[in-house]
C-alpha cells in the first residue's frame, strides 16, 4: 500500500469488504443485543491469579494485556476459565523505533525534530521501513496466538491527549508526508525549507491537509483490518482512542490527531474510548456522558456493530481514584449503547480487596450496596 496512491482508498475499501471481509460472519445481522458482552480487566491476570482468583469466579470474561506479554501458558489458562484474549498492539508508538531509525521521526512545522509528548514518542505515519516492521510484527502475532482480537492503541500522530493540558503539536512535515500529500492531492508545493513548506500548506491547503491525516490514520485501520481476516478471520479489530467530543481542545481530536470517527467507524470492530477520568481532570460523572455523547454521535445501537467497549481508570497514577469513584466511572463504561467495559490496571485492581468488591459486584450483576 505505501505505492498506491491513496485518493484510491474508498475503492479500496469496497474492495475490501468483497473479497476479505466477506459477509463479516462474527456481525450478526438479527441478533439480540447482548447487555456485557465483555466485562474485561487491561493487564496481565498474573495479579489476580497469584491472589488464588480464577476469572471467571470475579466475573471477567475478557482480558486485554500487551502484545509482548501473552505467552503460550497464559493464553491456556485464561481459555479454561472461559475467558477470551485480546492483545493490545502499539501501532504508531515509536519509542525506541525513531531512536535507532531517524528517517521514522517525526517533522514539526519548524521542520525539526519533534520532542517526546510527555512521556509518548510518537512517529511518522508514512514512513515505509516503520509500515513495514509494524504490519510484520502484526502477522507474527497473528500466527503465533490464537487471539480474539488486536486492539489498535497509539494510534494517532504525535501528541499527547492523556492529561488535563494535552500536547498538540502540529505534524508531519517530513519529505514522505508532505510527498504523499502532494501527489494524493495533486497540489504543487512551492520550493523552499521544510518549515516554509510546512507554513504554506497550513495557511493554503489546511482543510486537505487535515483530511488527508485522518485518511492516513484509516489506512492503518484498513491494513491492519486486511491482515486480521488474512490470517484469523474471527478475530475482532478493536481501537483504543482519545474520548474528546468534535469541538473540544478547537476540534483537536480530528485537527491534531487525525481521529475521523465517520471514517473510521466502517473499518473498526469494537471502539475503546479512554475515558481515564482522573488523569484527564474530568468528574466520575464524566465517563457515562462521555459514552452516551460518543453512541449518539455514532448512532451505534447496542447489540450492533460497531461495538463499544470502554476503558476506565482503576489505577492510583496520576491522583487517586477512590472505590465510589471507581465504582462510578465502571457503570458509567456500561452506559449508552456500550456492551462492555474494562478497567486499567488488572493489578489496580488485584491490590485494592475494595475495588476488586466493586469488579465483582459490577461485573457479576450484583446490586450496588
Amino acid at each position: 500500500m505505501d505505492t498506491n496512491p491513496y485518493f484510491h482508498i474508498r475503492s479500496f475499501l469496497l474492495l475490501l469488504g468483497f473479497f476479505t471481509l466477506g459477509a463479516c460472519e462474527h456481525r450478526p445481522e438479527n441478533s439480540e443485543p447482548e447487555p456485557r458482552e465483555v466485562r474485561g480487566i487491561y493487564g496481565p491476570p498474573k495479579p489476580l491469579w497469584d491472589k488464588g482468583y480464577r476469572l471467571d469466579d470475579i466475573g471477567v470474561n475478557a482480558i486485554f494485556v500487551h502484545s509482548g506479554s501473552i505467552r503460550p501458558e497464559m493464553l491456556r489458562r485464561a481459555r479454561s476459565e472461559g475467558v477470551q484474549v485480546f492483545a493490545e498492539f502499539a501501532t504508531l508508538n515509536g519509542k525506541n523505533y525513531v531512536e535507532e531509525h531517524p528517517e521514522a521521526w517525526a517533522i514539526d512545522e519548524k521542520g525539526e525534530l519533534v520532542k517526546a509528548a510527555g512521556w509518548f514518542m510518537g512517529v511518522c505515519p508514512t514512513e515505509p521501513g516503520f509500515r513495514r516492521y509494524r504490519f510484520d510484527q502484526l502477522r507474527d502475532l497473528l500466527t503465533n496466538y490464537d487471539l480474539d482480537g488486536v486492539w489498535m492503541d497509539y494510534v494517532h500522530w504525535h501528541a499527547q491527549f492523556e492529561e488535563p493540558e494535552p500536547i498538540l503539536p502540529e505534524t508531519c512535515f517530513c519529505d514522505h508526508c508532505l510527498g504523499r500529500f502532494s501527489s494524493e492531492n495533486s497540489i504543487e508545493i512551492p520550493a523552499g525549507t521544510t518549515a516554509e513548506k510546512a507554513e504554506w500548506v497550513l495557511s493554503q491547503e489546511d482543510d486537505k491537509w487535515r483530511e488527508w491525516r485522518c485518511q492516513i490514520i484509516l489506512e492503518w485501520a484498513v491494513e491492519m483490518k486486511k491482515i486480521i481476516r488474512e490470517i484469523r478471520p474471527e478475530a475482532l479489530l478493536g481501537l483504543y482512542h482519545c474520548p474528546w467530543e468534535d469541538q473540544e481542545f478547537n476540534g483537536a481530536r480530528r485537527r491534531i490527531l487525525g481521529l475521523d470517527y465517520d471514517l473510521l467507524k466502517e473499518t473498526i470492530d469494537v471502539f475503546s474510548p479512554m475515558v481515564y477520568h482522573e488523569r484527564m481532570g474530568r468528574r466520575p460523572e464524566w465517563v457515562e456522558q462521555n459514552i452516551s455523547w460518543f453512541c449518539h454521535r455514532l448512532a451505534i445501537e447496542k447489540g450492533s456493530f460497531p461495538k463499544v467497549w470502554p476503558i476506565v481508570q482503576a489505577h492510583d497514577s496520576p491522583g487517586i481514584v477512590k472505590e465510589k469513584a471507581f465504582e462510578t466511572v465502571l457503570y458509567g463504561g456500561l452506559a449508552g449503547c456500550s456492551s462492555g467495559v474494562m478497567m486499567f490496571t488488572t493489578r489496580a485492581v488485584a491490590e485494592k480487596e475494595k475495588k476488586l468488591e466493586i469488579v465483582k459486584r459490577v461485573y457479576q450483576n450484583q446490586p450496588s450496596r
